[in-house]
Protein backbone atom coordinates (compact mmCIF):
# COMPACT_ATOMS: atom_id res chain seq x y z
CA UNK A 1 0.00 0.00 0.00
CA UNK A 2 0.89 3.59 -0.77
CA UNK A 3 1.22 5.73 2.49
CA UNK A 4 -0.23 8.98 1.85
CA UNK A 5 -1.39 10.25 5.49
CA UNK A 6 0.85 10.04 8.72
CA UNK A 7 -1.39 7.32 10.14
CA UNK A 8 -1.21 5.04 7.47
CA UNK A 9 2.45 3.58 8.56
CA UNK A 10 0.28 1.40 10.40
CA UNK A 11 -1.48 -0.57 8.11
CA UNK A 12 2.08 -0.29 6.13
CA UNK A 13 3.97 -1.63 8.82
CA UNK A 14 1.24 -4.45 9.09
CA UNK A 15 1.55 -5.05 5.07
CA UNK A 16 5.53 -5.17 5.19
CA UNK A 17 7.58 -6.20 8.13
CA UNK A 18 7.20 -9.03 11.03
CA UNK A 19 9.51 -7.33 13.79
CA UNK A 20 8.07 -8.25 16.72
CA UNK A 21 8.42 -4.93 18.49
CA UNK A 22 7.32 -1.67 16.99
CA UNK A 23 7.64 0.33 20.12
CA UNK A 24 9.33 0.51 23.26
CA UNK A 25 9.39 2.19 26.89
CA UNK A 26 10.82 1.20 30.41
CA UNK A 27 8.48 1.42 32.80
CA UNK A 28 9.78 0.75 36.69
CA UNK A 29 12.70 -0.09 35.38
CA UNK A 30 11.54 -2.66 32.98
CA UNK A 31 11.37 -2.57 29.24
CA UNK A 32 7.53 -2.63 27.76
CA UNK A 33 7.16 -3.70 23.84
CA UNK A 34 4.19 -2.85 21.99
CA UNK A 35 3.90 -5.22 18.36
CA UNK A 36 2.20 -3.50 15.65
CA UNK A 37 -0.78 -5.25 16.18
CA UNK A 38 -0.62 -3.55 19.76
CA UNK A 39 0.11 0.02 18.34
CA UNK A 40 -3.63 0.10 16.24
CA UNK A 41 -5.10 -1.48 19.26
CA UNK A 42 -3.77 1.53 21.41
CA UNK A 43 -4.19 3.97 18.44
CA UNK A 44 -7.62 3.18 17.73
CA UNK A 45 -9.13 3.00 21.35
CA UNK A 46 -7.20 6.93 21.15
CA UNK A 47 -9.55 7.75 18.39
CA UNK A 48 -12.67 6.01 19.74
CA UNK A 49 -12.47 8.05 23.21
CA UNK A 50 -11.81 11.36 21.34
CA UNK A 51 -14.79 11.25 19.25
CA UNK A 52 -16.84 9.69 22.87
CA UNK A 53 -15.64 13.41 23.96
CA UNK A 54 -16.79 15.26 21.16
CA UNK A 55 -13.50 15.81 19.50
CA UNK A 56 -13.07 15.83 15.72
CA UNK A 57 -11.96 17.34 12.58
CA UNK A 58 -11.48 21.09 13.47
CA UNK A 59 -10.08 20.47 17.00
CA UNK A 60 -6.52 20.91 18.37
CA UNK A 61 -5.37 18.81 20.56
CA UNK A 62 -1.78 19.00 23.01
CA UNK A 63 0.48 17.16 24.31
CA UNK A 64 2.84 17.99 26.70
CA UNK A 65 5.18 14.95 27.36
CA UNK A 66 8.75 13.06 27.37
CA UNK A 67 9.26 10.08 24.95
CA UNK A 68 7.04 7.05 25.42
CA UNK A 69 4.88 5.08 23.43
CA UNK A 70 2.21 6.54 24.68
CA UNK A 71 3.20 9.69 22.92
CA UNK A 72 2.83 7.86 19.42
CA UNK A 73 -0.48 6.13 20.25
CA UNK A 74 -1.87 9.72 21.03
CA UNK A 75 -0.17 11.28 18.07
CA UNK A 76 -1.86 8.83 15.31
CA UNK A 77 -5.08 8.55 17.36
CA UNK A 78 -5.25 12.69 17.26
CA UNK A 79 -4.65 13.09 13.15
CA UNK A 80 -6.56 9.84 12.77
CA UNK A 81 -10.54 11.36 13.46
CA UNK A 82 -8.85 14.24 11.69
CA UNK A 83 -8.18 16.73 14.43
CA UNK A 84 -4.14 18.15 14.72
CA UNK A 85 -2.09 17.35 17.11
CA UNK A 86 -0.52 20.37 18.97
CA UNK A 87 3.17 18.86 20.76
CA UNK A 88 4.47 21.42 23.07
CA UNK A 89 8.05 21.38 24.86
CA UNK A 90 7.56 20.96 28.85
CA UNK A 91 10.19 23.25 29.42
CA UNK A 92 8.47 26.49 27.91
CA UNK A 93 7.76 29.37 30.06
CA UNK A 94 3.87 29.77 31.36
CA UNK A 95 3.38 32.94 29.22
CA UNK A 96 4.67 30.72 26.69
CA UNK A 97 2.53 27.66 27.54
CA UNK A 98 -0.51 29.67 27.66
CA UNK A 99 -0.27 31.81 24.76
CA UNK A 100 -0.19 28.30 22.51
CA UNK A 101 -3.23 26.52 24.39
CA UNK A 102 -5.08 30.02 23.18
CA UNK A 103 -4.17 30.31 20.15
CA UNK A 104 -4.83 27.08 19.13
CA UNK A 105 -8.10 27.06 21.06
CA UNK A 106 -6.71 23.31 23.27
CA UNK A 107 -9.93 21.59 24.42
CA UNK A 108 -7.60 18.61 25.20
CA UNK A 109 -4.31 18.13 26.67
CA UNK A 110 -2.23 14.53 27.30
CA UNK A 111 0.60 15.19 30.08
CA UNK A 112 3.37 12.48 31.06
CA UNK A 113 3.35 13.21 34.74
CA UNK A 114 2.46 14.92 37.98
CA UNK A 115 4.63 17.96 37.42
CA UNK A 116 3.40 18.85 33.99
CA UNK A 117 -0.03 18.31 35.51
CA UNK A 118 0.19 20.65 38.23
CA UNK A 119 1.71 23.27 36.22
CA UNK A 120 -1.82 23.15 33.71
CA UNK A 121 -3.80 22.93 36.80
CA UNK A 122 -2.38 26.07 37.87
CA UNK A 123 -2.64 28.29 35.10
CA UNK A 124 -6.11 26.49 34.12
CA UNK A 125 -7.80 29.85 35.39
CA UNK A 126 -5.84 31.34 32.23
CA UNK A 127 -7.04 28.41 29.75
CA UNK A 128 -10.72 29.01 28.65
CA UNK A 129 -11.08 26.54 25.54
CA UNK A 130 -9.26 23.63 27.98
CA UNK A 131 -11.91 20.87 29.14
CA UNK A 132 -9.98 17.83 29.60
CA UNK A 133 -6.39 16.42 31.02
CA UNK A 134 -5.29 13.38 30.71
CA UNK A 135 -2.38 12.39 32.24
CA UNK A 136 -0.24 9.05 31.43
CA UNK A 137 1.41 8.64 34.42
CA UNK A 138 -1.05 7.90 37.57
CA UNK A 139 -1.71 11.46 39.27
CA UNK A 140 -3.98 11.40 42.07
CA UNK A 141 -7.27 13.06 41.38
CA UNK A 142 -6.94 13.17 37.64
CA UNK A 143 -8.14 11.72 34.55
CA UNK A 144 -5.73 8.56 33.36
CA UNK A 145 -4.52 7.83 29.74
CA UNK A 146 -6.26 4.16 30.64
CA UNK A 147 -9.69 5.93 31.13
CA UNK A 148 -9.71 7.74 28.07
CA UNK A 149 -8.49 4.08 26.79
CA UNK A 150 -11.51 2.52 28.34
CA UNK A 151 -14.00 4.86 26.58
CA UNK A 152 -12.32 4.40 23.58
CA UNK A 153 -12.79 0.46 24.07
CA UNK A 154 -16.39 1.03 25.31
CA UNK A 155 -17.37 3.57 21.90
CA UNK A 156 -15.41 1.65 19.34
CA UNK A 157 -17.18 1.83 16.34
CA UNK A 158 -14.46 0.47 13.30
CA UNK A 159 -16.82 1.39 10.65
CA UNK A 160 -17.50 4.98 11.81
CA UNK A 161 -13.37 5.54 12.43
CA UNK A 162 -13.09 4.09 8.78
CA UNK A 163 -15.46 6.29 7.50
CA UNK A 164 -13.63 9.39 9.40
CA UNK A 165 -10.38 8.06 8.02
CA UNK A 166 -11.16 7.85 4.56
CA UNK A 167 -12.32 11.41 4.41
CA UNK A 168 -9.14 12.54 6.16
CA UNK A 169 -6.74 14.03 2.51
CA UNK A 170 -3.01 14.30 2.22
CA UNK A 171 -3.42 18.25 2.15
CA UNK A 172 -5.29 18.17 5.67
CA UNK A 173 -3.91 19.71 8.80
CA UNK A 174 -2.28 17.07 10.64
CA UNK A 175 -0.06 18.92 12.91
CA UNK A 176 0.74 22.70 14.28
CA UNK A 177 4.48 22.80 16.06
CA UNK A 178 5.00 26.21 17.66
CA UNK A 179 8.56 27.28 17.08
CA UNK A 180 9.94 28.57 20.15
CA UNK A 181 13.16 30.31 18.74
CA UNK A 182 14.43 33.81 19.81
CA UNK A 183 11.42 35.74 18.50
CA UNK A 184 9.00 36.79 21.40
CA UNK A 185 5.69 34.86 20.38
CA UNK A 186 6.09 31.69 19.21
CA UNK A 187 4.70 30.59 15.73
CA UNK A 188 2.54 27.89 15.11
CA UNK A 189 3.69 25.74 12.01
CA UNK A 190 0.93 24.19 9.88
CA UNK A 191 1.80 20.67 8.53
CA UNK A 192 0.18 18.53 6.10
CA UNK A 193 0.16 14.97 6.42
CA UNK A 194 1.57 15.19 2.87
CA UNK A 195 4.12 17.24 4.24
CA UNK A 196 5.36 14.89 6.79
CA UNK A 197 4.83 11.77 4.28
CA UNK A 198 6.75 13.36 1.20
CA UNK A 199 9.79 14.46 3.68
CA UNK A 200 10.24 10.73 5.55
CA UNK A 201 9.59 9.09 2.70
CA UNK A 202 12.41 10.45 0.44
CA UNK A 203 14.49 10.71 3.84
CA UNK A 204 14.49 6.75 4.24
CA UNK A 205 16.41 6.64 0.99
CA UNK A 206 19.60 8.13 2.19
CA UNK A 207 20.18 5.91 4.31
CA UNK A 208 21.15 2.13 4.69
CA UNK A 209 18.73 0.92 7.22
CA UNK A 210 16.41 -1.70 7.29
CA UNK A 211 13.97 -3.37 9.36
CA UNK A 212 16.91 -5.70 11.20
CA UNK A 213 18.41 -2.32 12.14
CA UNK A 214 17.25 -0.69 15.86
CA UNK A 215 17.39 2.48 17.28
CA UNK A 216 17.43 4.49 20.08
CA UNK A 217 15.03 7.79 20.64
CA UNK A 218 16.18 11.09 23.05
CA UNK A 219 15.44 14.02 21.19
CA UNK A 220 11.95 15.40 22.06
CA UNK A 221 9.22 14.08 20.11
CA UNK A 222 8.00 17.69 19.94
CA UNK A 223 10.08 18.78 17.55
CA UNK A 224 9.97 17.90 14.13
CA UNK A 225 13.28 16.87 13.34
CA UNK A 226 13.07 13.99 16.01
CA UNK A 227 9.38 13.52 14.95
CA UNK A 228 10.08 13.06 10.76
CA UNK A 229 12.69 10.70 11.77
CA UNK A 230 10.22 8.69 14.05
CA UNK A 231 7.77 8.13 11.11
CA UNK A 232 11.06 7.59 8.83
CA UNK A 233 11.73 4.09 10.88
CA UNK A 234 8.16 3.38 11.32
CA UNK A 235 8.15 3.24 7.47
CA UNK A 236 11.52 1.68 7.72
CA UNK A 237 9.78 -1.31 10.27
CA UNK A 238 12.68 -0.67 12.35
CA UNK A 239 11.97 -0.60 16.00
CA UNK A 240 12.12 2.13 18.29
CA UNK A 241 12.95 2.19 21.39
CA UNK A 242 12.78 5.35 23.88
CA UNK A 243 15.55 6.61 26.03
CA UNK A 244 14.03 7.28 29.99
CA UNK A 245 16.65 10.28 30.43
CA UNK A 246 19.35 11.59 28.73
CA UNK A 247 21.61 11.42 32.13
CA UNK A 248 20.70 7.60 31.36
CA UNK A 249 20.94 7.68 27.60
CA UNK A 250 24.47 5.20 27.85
CA UNK A 251 22.96 3.03 30.06
CA UNK A 252 19.81 2.74 27.92
CA UNK A 253 22.50 2.47 24.83
CA UNK A 254 23.70 -0.63 26.30
CA UNK A 255 20.81 -2.35 26.99
CA UNK A 256 19.05 -1.77 23.34
CA UNK A 257 22.44 -1.79 21.60
CA UNK A 258 21.51 0.11 18.99
CA UNK A 259 22.64 0.45 15.63
CA UNK A 260 21.24 3.96 14.27
CA UNK A 261 20.76 7.21 16.86
CA UNK A 262 19.51 10.55 15.69
CA UNK A 263 21.22 13.26 17.81
CA UNK A 264 22.57 17.18 18.08
CA UNK A 265 26.09 18.17 18.55
CA UNK A 266 25.83 18.46 22.23
CA UNK A 267 25.53 14.72 23.08
CA UNK A 268 28.47 13.81 20.72
CA UNK A 269 30.40 16.30 22.60
CA UNK A 270 29.87 15.08 25.99
CA UNK A 271 30.42 11.32 24.58
CA UNK A 272 33.75 12.82 23.00
CA UNK A 273 35.05 14.33 25.99
CA UNK A 274 34.13 11.64 28.35
CA UNK A 275 35.91 9.51 26.18
CA UNK A 276 38.90 11.82 26.68
CA UNK A 277 38.43 12.06 30.34
CA UNK A 278 38.76 8.03 30.73
CA UNK A 279 41.86 8.51 28.36
CA UNK A 280 43.55 11.26 30.92
CA UNK A 281 42.70 9.02 33.61
CA UNK A 282 45.27 6.14 31.49
CA UNK A 283 49.09 5.89 32.05
CA UNK A 284 52.29 4.61 31.14
CA UNK A 285 51.45 2.01 27.99
CA UNK A 286 47.89 2.16 28.01
CA UNK A 287 48.01 6.52 27.66
CA UNK A 288 50.52 6.17 25.04
CA UNK A 289 48.03 3.81 22.85
CA UNK A 290 44.89 5.81 23.74
CA UNK A 291 46.58 9.41 22.65
CA UNK A 292 47.85 7.60 19.73
CA UNK A 293 44.46 6.42 18.41
CA UNK A 294 43.42 9.70 18.96
CA UNK A 295 45.62 11.54 17.13
CA UNK A 296 44.95 9.11 13.78
CA UNK A 297 41.36 10.65 14.47
CA UNK A 298 42.48 14.08 13.91
CA UNK A 299 44.50 13.06 10.52
CA UNK A 300 41.13 10.57 9.47
CA UNK A 301 39.90 11.51 5.79
CA UNK A 302 36.01 10.70 5.15
CA UNK A 303 36.65 9.82 1.59
CA UNK A 304 38.52 7.11 2.74
CA UNK A 305 41.51 7.52 0.79
CA UNK A 306 43.84 7.36 3.93
CA UNK A 307 46.41 5.16 2.02
CA UNK A 308 47.33 1.56 3.26
CA UNK A 309 50.04 2.56 6.08
CA UNK A 310 47.37 4.71 7.59
CA UNK A 311 44.42 1.49 7.09
CA UNK A 312 47.21 -0.46 8.97
CA UNK A 313 47.74 1.54 11.84
CA UNK A 314 43.66 1.99 12.06
CA UNK A 315 43.01 -1.65 11.79
CA UNK A 316 45.35 -1.75 14.86
CA UNK A 317 43.70 1.11 16.68
CA UNK A 318 40.74 0.05 16.18
CA UNK A 319 41.40 -3.23 18.54
CA UNK A 320 43.02 -1.59 21.02
CA UNK A 321 41.08 1.51 21.71
CA UNK A 322 37.91 2.02 19.41
CA UNK A 323 36.25 -1.04 20.23
CA UNK A 324 36.03 0.25 23.73
CA UNK A 325 34.47 3.36 22.61
CA UNK A 326 31.90 1.42 20.84
CA UNK A 327 31.49 -0.83 23.28
CA UNK A 328 30.81 1.82 25.71
CA UNK A 329 27.99 2.88 23.14
CA UNK A 330 26.14 -0.54 23.27
CA UNK A 331 28.32 -2.51 20.66
CA UNK A 332 26.28 -1.94 17.40
CA UNK A 333 26.27 2.17 17.10
CA UNK A 334 27.52 2.28 13.64
CA UNK A 335 25.41 5.43 12.43
CA UNK A 336 24.66 8.63 13.77
CA UNK A 337 22.11 10.70 11.89
CA UNK A 338 23.05 14.58 13.52
CA UNK A 339 21.39 17.84 13.46
CA UNK A 340 20.24 20.92 14.93
CA UNK A 341 23.81 23.07 15.06
CA UNK A 342 26.54 23.09 13.35
CA UNK A 343 28.92 19.67 14.31
CA UNK A 344 32.69 20.63 15.11
CA UNK A 345 35.08 18.49 12.08
CA UNK A 346 37.78 16.88 15.47
CA UNK A 347 33.87 15.62 16.74
CA UNK A 348 32.62 14.33 13.34
CA UNK A 349 36.28 12.61 12.16
CA UNK A 350 36.75 10.81 15.95
CA UNK A 351 33.34 8.76 15.49
CA UNK A 352 33.94 8.03 11.57
CA UNK A 353 37.79 6.92 12.15
CA UNK A 354 35.83 4.50 15.36
CA UNK A 355 33.62 2.96 12.99
CA UNK A 356 30.50 4.88 13.84
CA UNK A 357 29.56 7.48 10.41
CA UNK A 358 28.03 10.94 12.01
CA UNK A 359 25.39 12.38 9.48
CA UNK A 360 24.64 15.97 9.02
CA UNK A 361 21.38 17.35 7.74
CA UNK A 362 19.60 20.70 7.72
CA UNK A 363 16.12 21.80 7.91
CA UNK A 364 13.81 23.88 9.46
CA UNK A 365 9.94 23.36 11.05
CA UNK A 366 8.94 25.42 8.14
CA UNK A 367 10.14 22.47 5.76
CA UNK A 368 8.94 19.24 7.41
CA UNK A 369 11.86 18.98 8.20
CA UNK A 370 14.75 18.23 6.36
CA UNK A 371 15.54 20.38 2.90
CA UNK A 372 19.20 18.87 2.75
CA UNK A 373 21.44 15.45 4.29
CA UNK A 374 24.22 13.78 4.11
CA UNK A 375 23.85 10.00 2.36
CA UNK A 376 25.46 7.25 4.05
CA UNK A 377 26.98 6.91 0.70
CA UNK A 378 27.22 10.31 -0.48
CA UNK A 379 28.41 12.80 1.61
CA UNK A 380 30.95 15.86 2.26
CA UNK A 381 32.99 17.40 5.01
CA UNK A 382 31.80 21.00 5.94
CA UNK A 383 28.51 20.99 4.45
CA UNK A 384 24.92 19.76 5.31
CA UNK A 385 24.58 17.22 2.31
CA UNK A 386 23.17 16.51 -0.89
CA UNK A 387 19.63 18.43 -1.67
CA UNK A 388 17.03 16.09 -0.71
CA UNK A 389 15.11 15.06 -3.72
CA UNK A 390 11.93 17.32 -4.17
CA UNK A 391 13.31 19.90 -2.85
CA UNK A 392 14.65 22.85 -4.89
CA UNK A 393 17.12 25.22 -3.25
CA UNK A 394 18.54 28.71 -4.70
CA UNK A 395 20.84 30.99 -3.25
CA UNK A 396 19.62 35.20 -2.88
CA UNK A 397 21.93 37.72 -4.44
CA UNK A 398 22.00 38.45 -0.40
CA UNK A 399 23.58 34.60 0.31
CA UNK A 400 19.99 33.89 1.69
CA UNK A 401 18.74 30.10 1.23
CA UNK A 402 15.57 29.98 -0.61
CA UNK A 403 13.85 26.74 -0.88
CA UNK A 404 10.36 25.09 -2.66
CA UNK A 405 9.58 21.65 -1.65
CA UNK A 406 6.01 19.38 -1.26
CA UNK A 407 6.89 19.36 2.73
CA UNK A 408 6.88 23.29 2.65
CA UNK A 409 4.65 24.16 5.48
CA UNK A 410 0.40 25.77 5.22
CA UNK A 411 1.31 28.44 6.40
CA UNK A 412 1.60 29.84 9.96
CA UNK A 413 -1.52 29.39 12.17
CA UNK A 414 -3.46 32.37 12.02
CA UNK A 415 -0.50 34.29 10.56
CA UNK A 416 -1.47 35.12 7.01
CA UNK A 417 0.61 38.29 7.26
CA UNK A 418 3.93 36.52 8.69
CA UNK A 419 3.57 33.93 6.29
CA UNK A 420 3.49 36.11 3.59
CA UNK A 421 6.59 37.31 4.63
CA UNK A 422 9.00 34.62 5.00
CA UNK A 423 6.86 33.02 1.53
CA UNK A 424 7.33 34.75 -1.54
CA UNK A 425 4.82 35.65 -4.59
CA UNK A 426 7.22 33.24 -6.14
CA UNK A 427 6.55 30.04 -3.76
CA UNK A 428 10.05 30.88 -2.55
CA UNK A 429 10.49 29.95 0.84
CA UNK A 430 12.96 33.08 2.94
CA UNK A 431 14.94 30.38 5.46
CA UNK A 432 16.95 33.10 7.29
CA UNK A 433 19.85 31.02 6.73
CA UNK A 434 23.01 32.12 5.02
CA UNK A 435 24.87 29.36 2.65
CA UNK A 436 26.68 28.81 -0.78
CA UNK A 437 25.95 25.31 -2.64
CA UNK A 438 29.38 23.20 -3.42
CA UNK A 439 29.78 21.06 -6.29
CA UNK A 440 26.32 22.19 -7.46
CA UNK A 441 25.18 19.34 -5.15
CA UNK A 442 26.12 20.24 -1.14
CA UNK A 443 25.05 22.84 0.75
CA UNK A 444 26.63 24.70 3.52
CA UNK A 445 25.36 26.51 5.97
CA UNK A 446 27.73 29.90 7.01
CA UNK A 447 25.30 31.73 9.65
CA UNK A 448 22.30 33.36 10.48
CA UNK A 449 21.15 36.42 8.20
CA UNK A 450 19.65 38.47 10.89
CA UNK A 451 22.33 36.93 13.33
CA UNK A 452 25.35 38.92 10.88
CA UNK A 453 26.49 42.29 11.76
CA UNK A 454 28.75 45.15 10.33
CA UNK A 455 31.81 46.30 12.36
CA UNK A 456 33.03 50.23 12.46
CA UNK A 457 35.50 49.15 9.69
CA UNK A 458 32.99 47.92 7.53
CA UNK A 459 33.95 44.16 7.63
CA UNK A 460 30.23 41.72 7.78
CA UNK A 461 30.72 38.94 10.67
CA UNK A 462 28.56 36.37 10.77
CA UNK A 463 29.02 35.76 14.36
CA UNK A 464 27.71 31.85 14.41
CA UNK A 465 30.33 30.64 11.97
CA UNK A 466 32.96 32.35 14.51
CA UNK A 467 31.17 30.21 17.79
CA UNK A 468 31.74 27.19 15.98
CA UNK A 469 35.10 27.75 15.04
CA UNK A 470 35.86 28.73 18.51
CA UNK A 471 34.48 25.51 20.15
CA UNK A 472 36.60 23.16 18.46
CA UNK A 473 38.74 23.95 21.65
CA UNK A 474 38.22 21.33 24.57
CA UNK A 475 38.15 24.80 26.68
CA UNK A 476 35.02 26.02 25.38
CA UNK A 477 31.71 24.78 26.13
CA UNK A 478 29.79 27.97 24.98
CA UNK A 479 30.82 31.43 23.12
CA UNK A 480 28.88 34.44 22.66
CA UNK A 481 30.43 36.69 20.02
CA UNK A 482 29.77 40.47 19.56
CA UNK A 483 30.95 43.96 18.78
CA UNK A 484 28.16 45.27 15.97
CA UNK A 485 29.06 48.58 15.19
CA UNK A 486 32.31 48.68 17.50
CA UNK A 487 35.81 48.10 15.96
CA UNK A 488 36.79 44.76 18.00
CA UNK A 489 35.12 41.34 18.33
CA UNK A 490 34.20 40.21 21.66
CA UNK A 491 33.40 36.56 23.13
CA UNK A 492 31.69 35.65 26.40
CA UNK A 493 32.77 32.48 26.88
CA UNK A 494 31.33 29.35 29.16
CA UNK A 495 34.08 26.76 29.34
CA UNK A 496 33.68 23.38 29.51
CA UNK A 497 33.43 22.57 33.02
CA UNK A 498 33.51 19.01 32.94
CA UNK A 499 36.81 18.71 31.04
CA UNK A 500 38.26 22.03 32.43
CA UNK A 501 37.68 19.88 36.16
CA UNK A 502 39.53 16.83 34.87
CA UNK A 503 42.20 18.92 33.16
CA UNK A 504 42.63 21.06 36.69
CA UNK A 505 42.95 17.00 38.73
CA UNK A 506 45.61 15.61 36.00
CA UNK A 507 47.55 18.94 36.46
CA UNK A 508 47.12 18.48 40.53
CA UNK A 509 45.60 22.23 40.65
CA UNK A 510 42.67 22.12 43.70
CA UNK A 511 39.92 24.42 42.32
CA UNK A 512 36.11 23.01 42.86
CA UNK A 513 33.86 26.29 42.79
CA UNK A 514 33.54 27.55 39.22
CA UNK A 515 33.80 30.86 40.00
CA UNK A 516 37.56 30.10 41.18
CA UNK A 517 38.48 28.44 38.13
CA UNK A 518 37.05 31.07 35.53
CA UNK A 519 39.90 33.07 37.12
CA UNK A 520 42.76 30.48 37.26
CA UNK A 521 45.36 31.96 35.41
CA UNK A 522 46.44 29.17 33.49
CA UNK A 523 42.88 28.54 31.87
CA UNK A 524 42.58 31.95 30.79
CA UNK A 525 45.76 31.91 28.95
CA UNK A 526 44.56 28.14 27.12
CA UNK A 527 41.57 30.33 25.99
CA UNK A 528 43.56 33.24 24.95
CA UNK A 529 45.97 31.04 22.57
CA UNK A 530 42.87 29.73 21.21
CA UNK A 531 41.94 33.54 20.03
CA UNK A 532 45.16 34.61 19.19
CA UNK A 533 44.94 31.13 16.71
CA UNK A 534 41.89 32.13 15.14
CA UNK A 535 43.46 36.12 14.74
CA UNK A 536 46.15 34.89 12.77
CA UNK A 537 44.20 32.75 10.63
CA UNK A 538 41.00 35.21 10.31
CA UNK A 539 42.41 38.54 10.21
CA UNK A 540 40.44 39.37 7.18
CA UNK A 541 36.77 38.84 9.29
CA UNK A 542 36.94 40.47 12.61
CA UNK A 543 39.49 40.12 15.46
CA UNK A 544 38.71 39.08 18.62
CA UNK A 545 39.87 42.12 21.14
CA UNK A 546 38.79 40.99 24.52
CA UNK A 547 37.03 38.03 26.26
CA UNK A 548 35.19 37.28 29.40
CA UNK A 549 34.80 33.35 31.27
CA UNK A 550 31.85 33.40 33.31
CA UNK A 551 30.37 30.94 35.24
CA UNK A 552 27.14 30.04 34.41
CA UNK A 553 25.28 27.41 32.61
CA UNK A 554 24.05 28.05 29.67
CA UNK A 555 20.52 25.58 28.84
CA UNK A 556 17.12 25.32 27.50
CA UNK A 557 16.04 25.35 31.41
CA UNK A 558 17.77 28.86 32.39
CA UNK A 559 16.81 30.40 29.04
CA UNK A 560 19.82 31.02 26.68
CA UNK A 561 19.53 28.00 24.54
CA UNK A 562 16.44 26.97 22.22
CA UNK A 563 15.68 23.61 22.17
CA UNK A 564 18.01 22.68 19.35
CA UNK A 565 20.56 24.41 21.28
CA UNK A 566 20.95 27.42 19.30
CA UNK A 567 22.23 30.57 21.30
CA UNK A 568 19.38 32.84 21.98
CA UNK A 569 21.36 36.18 21.20
CA UNK A 570 18.40 38.74 22.65
CA UNK A 571 18.73 36.70 25.76
CA UNK A 572 22.71 36.88 26.02
CA UNK A 573 22.89 40.00 25.42
CA UNK A 574 20.32 41.29 28.45
CA UNK A 575 21.52 39.59 30.56
CA UNK A 576 25.46 40.02 30.14
CA UNK A 577 24.71 43.70 28.73
CA UNK A 578 27.07 45.57 31.36
CA UNK A 579 30.09 43.00 30.73
CA UNK A 580 29.46 43.94 26.94
CA UNK A 581 29.10 47.55 27.44
CA UNK A 582 32.63 47.04 29.54
CA UNK A 583 34.28 45.48 26.57
CA UNK A 584 33.83 48.63 24.86
CA UNK A 585 33.88 51.45 27.39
Amino acid sequence: MEVTRIFDLIEFVKQNFTNDVCLAGKKSGKWVKYSIDQYKEFVDFVSAGLLSLGIGKGNNIASISNNRPEWNFVDLGIMQIGAAHVPIYPTISDSEFVYIMNEAEVKLIFVSSNVLYNKITRLKSHLPFLQNIFCFDNVPNAAGFQDLLEAGKTNFEKEKLEKIKNEIKPNDLATIIYTSGTTAKPKGVMLSHANLVSNFIEASKTLNLNSSSTTLSYLPLCHVYERMLNYKYQYLGIPVYYAETLGGIVGNMNEVQPDVLTSVPLLLEKIYNNILIKGSELSGFKKKIFQWALDLTAVYRLDQKNGTWYNLKKFIADKLVYSKWRAALGGKLNLIICGGAALQPRLLKAFWTAGIRVLEGYGLTETSPLISNNHYNYYKLGTVGKILNGVEVKIADDGEVLCKSKGLMLGYYKQAELTAQVIDKEGWFHTGDIGIIEDKIFLKITGRKKDIFKTSSGIYVSPENIENQLRQSLFINHVFVTGANQNFLSAIIVPDFEFVEQWLKNSHVSLTKREDIIHYFQLESEILNVIRVYNQQKWDSGQIGKFKLVADDWSIDTGELTPKQSLKRNVISNKYADIIEGFYS
